[in-house]
């Protein structure tokens, strides 16, 4: 059964028809702080179960998948040599003649010195006969012998350290069961991890050191304020967490450990605030409903690998998907959705011709998402900067053909930023949250170059929420967003 990545245990408490495994998975709210931390022996026994359970599923899968192949080969083998037994044998009358020589040769010939001429031809023909029906009968069908080599099985890598114990940890901290942990979920936390990487070995070890050192003075106020804007944090979300840790720290000696995890749960509660505010904050498509999300950004933030991305997530989570080619506009973005279509094994509407309006696009899309049952349309749109207001205007005439063509499908309108960008990106993102009637932002290209401090300057400043994040340029490195997740990757040794 499929696993549905949008409606993770972590990001949705709703039931899930789709998978039955996932609903008795008990969902932990990601704002709420810790308040008893596993023992240290319990989160190993916890990380060596959920291995082994791993291991045990990869190896029946590939077990499954062998006894598959080798049922395929032995039914191809068998058909094969039937047909080859059944053909007509042809018997070469040279090779027949030559066999009869040998014959006479070998038996004595019978007596016919008493016979007439007449006799002894009729004789011989009879004779010659009764040999050839002889030959004929004693002429044995040769068995059919079946010989197939088993495949090796072979088990994905699946390799017990740091990042698979971590990961545990961390899926253990949300309520998970270690027989429901998956391997995707482990090799996905463990890429998010790496991506972050750089942000949290600048940061972490410095805010230790900070706090410390008892109660915050100026001093240190100052320095985790220059750590917070280095790593892209922003001004606004800095200045949140300043005052919140002043609340917290200038009264009492704490920990470094628990100054840290009361910084994880600030952390948490700024990237959960604009859900707070969302009647459903729930943004996994509904099975049997279409759902139309429209993929905005500049050129160059991977809005169209996004697109292909998504679509794989889809395929996998087990929604029926399509995608729209809208983006008329840059040569070759049409021919790139294409190539993603393909290797995600999703239909790619597209109209044949140069410069096609993207409304019509994107109305064909529509119609074609309805005869199929589609339930999750993707829209590639115009790559657009913020100034040219044409292009921006168009994104209002694509809403007006959804409200007309599909009036009760659920809109959603997605910003690829990229995080390379920092602020700059942020700045692109404010003009869009005002134009574009955004419902979220997909953070792309956190692969280890980024700053990951961007994800709270997006929250704290446009109020919008992070529904994707990509931490590589695999087709599988983009993934839900958890606040959770990503505060741990973040901020955890």
């Amino acid at each position: 059964m499929a696993f549905n990545w949008f409606r993770r245990p972590n990001n949705e408490s709703a039931d899930t028809p789709e998978n039955q495994s996932q609903e008795e998975t008990p969902a932990v709210e990601a704002t709420e702080p810790e308040t008893t931390a596993p023992d240290t022996a319990d989160l190993l026994a916890f990380a060596k179960a959920a291995y082994k359970n791993i291991q045990e599923k990869q190896q029946l899968e590939t077990e499954l998948s062998v006894a598959v192949e080798e049922d395929t080969i032995s039914e191809e083998i068998v058909e094969t040599q039937v047909g080859e037994i059944t053909a007509p044998i042809e018997i070469d009358a040279t090779i027949a003649e030559i066999t009869e020589d040998v014959v006479n040769e070998l038996q004595p010939e019978p007596e016919l010195a008493n016979l007439s001429f007449l006799e002894r031809a009729a004789a011989e023909r009879q004779a010659k006969q009764e040999k050839l029906i002889a030959s004929a009968i004693e002429t044995e069908i040769p068995e059919i012998q079946i010989t197939t080599t088993a495949p090796e099985i072979e088990i994905p890598e699946l390799v017990f350290d740091d990042g698979f114990k971590w990961s545990a940890k961390v899926l253990a901290a949300q309520g998970r069961k270690a027989e429901d942990i998956s391997l995707e979920e482990i090799t996905w936390l463990k890429k998010l991890r790496q991506g972050l990487d750089k942000t949290r070995r600048n940061i972490l070890n410095q805010l230790k050191s900070i706090v410390g050192q008892g109660p915050l003075n100026q001093e240190a106020v100052n320095e985790i304020e220059s750590l917070l804007l280095q790593a892209d944090v922003g001004v606004e979300a800095t200045d949140y967490i300043i005052s919140a840790l002043q609340k917290k720290l200038l009264a009492e000696v704490t920990p470094p450990e628990q100054a840290i995890a009361y910084l994880k749960e600030i952390l948490r509660d700024i990237l959960d605030a604009p859900l707070q505010n969302q009647d459903k904050p729930s943004f996994a498509p509904a099975k049997d409903t279409l759902t139309i999300w429209l993929i905005t950004g500049v050129n160059g933030a991977g809005k169209t690998t996004t697109i292909g991305k998504i679509s794989h997530l889809a395929q996998k989570s087990g929604y029926k998907c399509l995608i729209g080619a809208a983006d008329t506009f840059r040569a070759a973005a049409v021919e790139q959705v294409k190539v993603w279509g393909e290797r995600s094994g999703v239909e790619v509407i597209a109209n044949p011709g140069k410069n096609t309006d993207p409304a019509a696009v994107v109305f064909d899309a529509i119609a074609a998402a309805q005869s199929r049952e589609t339930e999750l349309l993707l829209i590639d749109t115009a790559g657009r900067l913020q100034n040219k207001k044409n292009l921006m205007d168009e994104l209002s005439k694509i809403r007006k053909i959804i409200d007309k063509k599909a009036p009760n499908a659920r809109v959603e309108s997605l910003l690829v930023l990229d995080s390379t960008l920092g602020q700059n990106g942020l700045r692109q993102a404010e003009v869009f949250s005002q134009a574009a009637q955004l419902s979220g932002v997909v953070l792309t290209k956190l692969d280890g170059t980024a700053k990951g401090g961007v994800a709270l300057a997006v929250v704290q400043q446009l109020g919008l929420p992070i529904r994707f994040i990509g931490a590589g340029e695999g087709i599988e490195d983009l993934r839900p967003f958890s606040s959770h997740e990503f505060v741990e990757a973040l901020l955890s040794d």
